[in-house]
């Protein structure tokens, strides 16, 4: 995590808690060490932050001070709550628990006529969420996509048959029963999908396509619009 995003999460903590936070706390939160912790809040105090207490003490952010509100109109609001809904049937257990986190960022940052929005709790997204792939971490997978990085599968295609693939990954599906990453295939020298519920093993292969995310995925679009207009006419 980068030193921004920490001192941001460090003010959302304080902001939140109704009692001294002790740095291990924080630490553990943000997977760091408590070290880190210590020279982020001197940087916040630097900063003019209010943050008040001490080692072995707990720190608490002083009343009065704030982020500036964020201003939603209410079907953009209502845009956001279903939105996050949606994440719970993903099957993806990392975006689930961001979206909690996102959820109760914005309830602590709108103004109160909007925070109802959020707690009426008036809009659902019904449905069975997509099962967590036991073999595969959807979260890896994002990362390499936003890295650039290879990927190295064991997967089992549409007969069963095994088979090892490296991939260029360069986008991630959802859907209600699996997940599909995007791909551009090595041994096929294409672009390929690869649920993710075949896949018996998925790991980073070390190697990188740096640069080449975009146009690969202009390939997988360009080739998504002819096929839909060959199936129109």
């Amino acid at each position: 995590m980068r030193k921004a995003s920490r001192l941001f999460e460090i003010i959302q903590i304080l902001r939140l808690a109704r009692k001294p936070v002790t740095a291990a706390t924080i630490a553990e939160r943000l997977e760091v060490t408590v070290r880190s912790v210590y020279r982020d809040i001197a940087a916040l105090q630097a900063m003019r932050v209010p943050i008040e207490g001490g080692r072995g003490i707990g720190y608490i952010l002083r009343p009065g001070f704030d982020l500036p509100p964020l201003m939603f109109s209410i079907e953009e609001m209502e845009a956001i709550v279903l939105s996050l809904a949606l994440l719970e049937r993903t099957g993806d257990d990392e975006l689930k628990q961001a979206a909690k986190r996102v959820g109760a960022k914005i309830a602590g940052a709108v103004p109160p006529p909007l925070r109802q929005t959020l707690d009426a709790n008036a809009l659902h997204a019904w449905g069975f969420a997509a099962p967590s792939a036991s073999a595969v971490d959807l979260a890896l997978v994002r990362r390499a996509i936003r890295d650039e990085e290879k990927l190295s599968l064991s997967y089992r295609d549409e007969a069963g048959r095994p088979t090892e693939r490296i991939i260029r990954p360069v986008a991630l599906i959802y859907y209600a029963e699996t997940a599909n990453i995007v791909a551009w295939c090595e041994l096929r020298q294409a672009i390929r999908n690869f649920r993710s519920d075949r896949i018996e093993d998925c790991r980073p292969a070390g190697l990188w396509f740096k640069g080449e995310g975009d146009r690969l995925r202009q390939v997988w679009v360009d080739g998504w619009e002819i096929n839909a207009a060959a199936t129109v006419n």
